[in-house]
């Protein structure tokens, strides 16, 4: 009885460490990207990847690239969109009027 036990506690420990390495596991593939790709951009922001080639070409976007890959650091998209952001609610449509 006490050997059953002692197996059985053994068996429990080895399922806690494969659920923990699970765990371990499942957050490392939320974690998100450090840099955006074309197809990502294109896929947020519902542009076309000519917008995408303007804004990078006239320095919108900022970007680094390896061999003809270009990406785009997802800290500093994160900060453009931030500085870019309004909370006015005085927005005035044409001809004046609030919105």
């Amino acid at each position: 009885m006490e050997r059953n036990l002692l197996q059985i506690e053994q068996q429990l420990v080895k399922l806690f460490e494969k659920l923990d390495n699970l765990k371990i596991e499942r957050q490392r593939r939320n974690v998100q990207p450090k840099f955006y790709r074309n197809k990502d951009l294109k896929r947020l922001f519902g542009v076309s990847s000519n917008t995408i080639i303007k804004y990078r070409e006239n320095g919108i976007l900022p970007y680094t690239f390896m061999g003809d890959i270009y990406l785009y650091p997802v800290s500093e998209i994160e900060l453009l969109l931030k500085r870019n952001s309004t909370t006015s609610v005085n927005v005035r449509k044409e001809g004046g009027h609030n919105v």
